[in-house]
C-alpha cells in the first residue's frame, strides 16, 4: 500500500526516527512514551505504507533495511526542519538585523514622518538600509501584498481598505510666506489673503485648487494661485526665494528659520496619517519593531508646537 503525502500521519514518521534510531521496540516505546504494543502497530503501518519492512530481526536487536537507511537522514532532516517552522518565532535583535526596509512615502511623509525616526533607526539597526518610494495611492496594496513594499505612510483618505493601519498623527495647515514679507507687517485679514499672491502643492504639477480653495468656495470667496509644485519641498524653497504664499502642512515648516508661519485667517480641514501594512508581516517581529519605532517616535514631536511669528 503506497500513501500520497496528503493522507500521511506525521506521528508515524516520527516514531520511525525514533526505530531507525534506536533498532528496538521497546527502547522506542521509551523513548516516545508510547506503550510497545502501539509502536509495533505503528511499525506494520509505517512496513504498509513504504512497502518494506524497514526494520529486521538481527543477532543484536533489529537491523535496518537498505531503504530504512536511505531514509534515515532525510527524515530526520525534515523532522528537524518542520520542527523549527513551527517553533514560537525568535525576538526580533535590532543590532544584528540586516534587512533592507521598503518604505512608500511622500516628500510630506519623509519629512515629517521617517527623518524625526531615522536617527534612532540608524544606532539601534545599524546593518539594515532604508529605501524610501514615492508610489501611487492605486499600487500601495498590490505593493504591499506581493513583497515589493513593506510599509505605506499615507492619508486616511486614500487609505486602501484591505491593507492594517495605525494612525499617526492628524495634520493641520498653516500659512507661510518669505521672512519680512509684507503683508505679515500687520494683522491678515480674509480679504488681504484672497488677494496675496499664491503658491500650491499638486502632486503632478499641475492642478491650481486644493483643501484651502474649497474652504474659501464654501465663504463665496477665491484666492489667486499663480504657481503650481509638483512637491512640499519646492514649495517651500518658492517661498523663501519670491513674494508668494501657501498654505503648508505644518510639520513641513519645522526648522524653517527663513519663513514667517502663522495660522491662516479661515479654517482649513487637515488631514490624518496612517501607516499601513499587509496581513501577511502583520505579526512579523521586525516589521512590528519598526512600525512601533516610527509611531512611537512621531509621538514624541506631535505635540511640539512650531514657532509662529
Amino acid at each position: 500500500m503506497h500513501y500520497s503525502l496528503r493522507h500521511l500521519d506525521l506521528n508515524l514518521l516520527l516514531t520511525l526516527d525514533v526505530l531507525l534510531t534506536e533498532q528496538n521496540v521497546t527502547r522506542a516505546a521509551r523513548v516516545l512514551n508510547l506503550a510497545q504494543p502501539t509502536v509495533s502497530l505503528q511499525l506494520g503501518r509505517l512496513r504498509d505504507m513504504l512497502d518494506d519492512p524497514l526494520l529486521l530481526p538481527g543477532p543484536r536487536g533489529m537491523l535496518p533495511t537498505e531503504r530504512a537507511r536511505e531514509l534515515r537522514k532525510p527524515l530526520s532532516d525534515a523532522l528537524a526542519a518542520l520542527g523549527n517552522a513551527l517553533s514560537p518565532v525568535e525576538t526580533f535583535d535590532p543590532a544584528c538585523a540586516t534587512h533592507t526596509w521598503r518604505v512608500a512615502a511622500s516628500d510630506y511623509a519623509t519629512t515629517a514622518l521617517v527623518w524625526p525616526s531615522l536617527r534612532l533607526i540608524r544606532s539601534t539597526a545599524p546593518n539594515t538600509r532604508l529605501a524610501l518610494l514615492n508610489k501611487n495611492p492605486v499600487d500601495l496594496a498590490g505593493d504591499l501584498e506581493s513583497g515589493r513594499l513593506d510599509l505605506a505612510l499615507h492619508i486616511r483618505g486614500e487609505a486602501p481598505p484591505k491593507l492594517r493601519q495605525r494612525s499617526l498623527v492628524h495634520e493641520r495647515y498653516m500659512l507661510a510666506g518669505r521672512r519680512g514679507h509684507p503683508a505679515f507687517k500687520s494683522k491678515l485679514t480674509l480679504k488681504a489673503f484672497c488677494d496675496l499672491e499664491h503658491a500650491i502643492m499638486s502632486p503632478n504639477g499641475a492642478g491650481f485648487a486644493a483643501s484651502t480653495d474649497q474652504a474659501l468656495a464654501a465663504e463665496g470667496l477665491a484666492r489667486k494661485v499663480v504657481l503650481s509644485v509638483p512637491n512640499f519641498n519646492s514649495l517651500i524653497s518658492a517661498l523663501a526665494h519670491s513674494d508668494l504664499v501657501a498654505v503648508v502642512p505644518e510639520r513641513m515648516l519645522r526648522d524653517q528659520p527663513s519663513l514667517h508661519v502663522q495660522a491662516p485667517p479661515l479654517p482649513i480641514p487637515g488631514f490624518d496619517m496612517l501607516m499601513l501594512w499587509p496581513e501577511r508581516l502583520h505579526r512579523d517581529p521586525a516589521h512590528m519593531w519598526l512600525r512601533d519605532l516610527i509611531a512611537s517616535t512621531v509621538q514624541s514631536t506631535a505635540d511640539v508646537p512650531i514657532r509662529t511669528q
